[in-house]
């Protein structure tokens, strides 16, 4: 499996994934990439050019590995994949900024679609997966196992300060809370779900740790039997032993974060996983239409090693035939 510990590249870092592969047709048209309505399986050591992704750090690991596998399979394109955050991430990709993909762990908004429709890009996603939003402990936790909906708002909205407060049962100790940062998906998701849309307590809570890297909350909860914190599934996945994911009532009782719970969508805090372009840069550029196309014909064999969940079939197969549907459209 990939480890995050090492891979985790912030900010205006990139990872930098090249390639010198041999020969093979080079990837100059749609028609290459599309034969009777549908993608092509095609071998991409042809493909050559610049490629540049950058947002959530949720996807980021899948996106690295579909990356590291385009350049095993013989590409020639360099591929960079930073990571700032999917708010951060369509910031630069809605104003003009040369981004090609973008990663992103909740769907585009309507204020960021109308920005990149006005310097010229109509932006369009693809869904390439599914995440268990991981609410975790870590191992040294001894006396917390499930959450309800009402006790995480009462954690991450800062209306209780020590576990005491929450439950008697429990310690008469100061909750530490990690969260993913204000340009996080993640957070959006969470304070869409959880906070019914409201931030400003969260934001607000003494102490409180929040990071775009969620390697940063990862070691910080380990470090503090009293920690709480929630990012990607796969980062909780990476990390055998040291957390321990708590179970979420959202209702209709605890439900544990599994690949069932999240395909099935009983899982409370399941969500769908994005990598979004646009048309203009899928017509113009055929390296990034090239890596897109592979990205969803091949990701269902990497994505359970990441640490994350299949999407359903007609949801992958949704994804293929907007692909399609594009590139057909640039060949008119």
């Amino acid at each position: 499996m990939f480890s995050l510990r090492t891979g985790i590249l912030m900010g205006l870092v990139v990872a930098l994934v090249s390639a010198c592969g041999g020969g093979g047709q080079v990837i100059t048209a749609s028609d290459a990439l599309v034969a009777n309505g549908e993608l092509v399986r095609f071998a991409p050591r042809g493909v050559t050019g610049r490629i540049a992704i950058t947002g959530s750090s949720t996807v980021y690991p899948l996106t690295l590995r579909m990356a590291r596998e385009f350049r095993s399979a013989g590409s020639q394109a360099e591929i960079g994949v930073g990571v700032t955050g999917t708010g951060a991430g369509f910031r630069a990709f809605c104003g003009g900024a040369p981004v090609d993909l973008v990663n992103a762990s909740r769907a585009i908004t309507e204020a960021e679609t109308a920005a990149c429709r006005a310097v010229g890009r109509e932006p369009v996603g693809f869904q390439i997966g599914i995440d268990a939003l991981a609410v975790v402990v870590p191992q040294s936790n001894t006396f917390l196992t499930a959450l309800s909906f009402a006790q995480l708002k009462q954690i991450f909205s800062g209306a209780v300060r020590t576990w005491a407060e929450l439950d008697p049962r429990y310690p008469p100790v100061a909750i530490a809370i990690f969260s993913p940062g204000v340009d996080s998906g993640t957070f959006d998701f969470f304070v869409d779900h959880v906070l019914g849309g409201d931030d400003q307590g969260l934001r607000a809570v003494p102490g409180i740790v929040t990071s775009e890297d969620d390697k940063v909350l990862l070691d910080g909860i380990v470090a503090n039997p009293y920690a709480i914190g929630y990012f990607g599934y796969a980062y909780y996945k990476a990390e055998p032993g040291k957390l321990r994911a708590l179970t979420i009532d959202g209702g209709s009782g605890p439900v544990a974060p599994t690949q069932a719970t999240a395909q099935s969508g009983s899982y409370p805090l399941a969500r769908p996983l994005f990598i979004y372009s646009s048309q203009e840069i899928l017509r113009a550029k055929p390296q990034v239409a090239a890596f897109v196309s592979y990205y969803l014909q091949f990701a269902d064999l990497q994505i359970d090693d990441v640490g994350y969940f299949t999407a359903a079939r007609t949801t992958t197969e949704q994804a293929k035939a907007d692909l399609v549907a594009l590139l057909q459209q640039s060949s008119v």
